[in-house]
């Protein structure tokens, strides 16, 4: 890295920013950095990203693109990403450069997750039995404890893309040759009690600000409802708290980041590292005194972290391009939602509705967790989200 790069100098308004990346991350990022006075240019190859839509400027390359990378890293203040399979070698050209948080070192961990696993279990960590498989020989025999279990691809997998669960060793040798044989690993299947999240903020300077632990569940591999603060055992959560906090400090972390938990027979397992703001993070924009792109925000600028306090309950619902119309000139009867004055709107401007694919997310805020739920539950049903 630079050595003459002052990684503790704070970054005031106009300063322009750089994200790569122009999913709805980063479209969030770009109005909580406007909102603060800041500009911001957006790296992405999709012409009609919806950050990039929005960015004062738009660079519509690819992550690797050198040119690209040094005029964002020659017109920028401080660059970070909202995409964890930005290639980390784009990052450490950029730190050459400037500020970049988080680093190119957590996000190589984070998207590889062979890396993760080895770097979680070497750490102390808690995490699910595995098996790094790179040769279809790697593949444990039917007498194992490991079965079943998921196959996943080491690199490249989100939102439930590039896994398949397995009974045995051929069908976890059939989903090892249809993923081409790329290094996987082989994680036993557990019977959850329920899943967990913490997002939380690292600057730095080492000071952690740390959001409630999030009840998350699941459909087909995706988020699908967040309920903040979680049910269940207390213990369990503040548990969360400690040990997402702990996750940020073996990893030397600088940034905002996701911390995703299992909870098995009462026991806490991390599950999985995200390197950015996360989706359940999500209600932290209507329910908290500062959200997560604020604090993104304040992490590359060097201003002290905001205040992590969530005045609400809060129950954050995905929407799909499942529930749009095959009219795709025809919307959704969002009137079901909008007609709910605790309920809060975000629809992210993607031009394509396709299955699977996060359009948007409402949130529901409350005084009450179990109004929130209730109301946010209703409105879910009303849209046919699950159906």
């Amino acid at each position: 890295m630079n050595q003459n790069l002052d990684q503790h100098a704070v970054i005031l308004p106009p300063a322009m920013l750089g994200m790569l990346g122009g999913g709805q991350l980063g479209r969030f990022f770009v109005i909580a950095a406007h909102e603060m006075g800041y500009q911001v240019t957006v790296l992405d190859p999709d012409a009609n990203s919806p950050a990039g839509k929005i960015a004062d400027v738009h660079i519509c390359a690819a992550f690797d693109d050198k040119a690209a990378l040094l005029s964002l890293a020659n017109t920028c203040a401080a660059i970070s990403t909202e995409f964890e399979n930005v290639p980390a070698d784009s990052l450490s050209f950029l730190a050459e450069i400037k500020p970049v948080r988080p680093s190119a070192y957590s996000v190589a961990i984070a998207q590889h997750r062979v890396s993760e696993k080895n770097f979680l279990k070497h750490a102390g960590l808690p995490v699910a039995p595995f098996a790094v498989i790179n040769e279809i020989e790697d593949l444990p025999n039917d007498d194992s404890d490991i079965y079943p279990a998921i196959l996943k691809v080491a690199r490249f997998g989100y939102d439930g893309k590039g896994q398949s669960r397995v009974k045995n060793q051929h069908e976890a040798q059939l989903a090892f040759m249809q993923f081409e044989r790329e290094e996987c690993v082989l994680e036993k299947m557990l019977k959850l009690d329920y899943e967990l999240s913490v997002v939380l903020a690292r600057d730095a300077h080492g000071n952690v600000a740390a959001f409630p632990t999030a009840e998350n569940s699941h459909l087909n591999g995706i988020l699908d409802v967040s309920i903040v603060p979680a049910r269940g055992s207390d213990a369990i959560s503040h548990q969360a708290q400690k040990l997402a906090v702990l996750v940020a400090e073996k990893l030397a972390y600088t940034g905002v980041m996701g911390v995703e938990f299992f909870v098995c027979k009462g026991e806490l397992l991390v599950n999985e590292i995200a390197p950015r703001p996360h989706n359940s993070g999500h209600y932290t924009i209507d329910a908290c005194v500062t959200n997560q792109f604020e604090q993104q925000v304040r992490v590359m600028t060097g201003l002290p972290l905001g205040n992590s306090y969530q005045h609400s309950s809060a129950v954050m619902v995905n929407l799909l391009g499942d529930i749009w119309p095959a009219d795709e000139k025809v919307a959704p009867e969002w009137q079901h939602a909008l007609n709910n004055s605790q309920l809060k709107m975000h629809l992210y401007g993607k031009q394509e509705a396709r299955q699977g694919r996060k359009m948007g997310h409402f949130t529901v805020i409350n005084a009450s967790r179990d109004e929130a739920i209730k109301q946010a539950m209703q409105v879910r049903a009303d849209l046919n989200i699950g159906r």
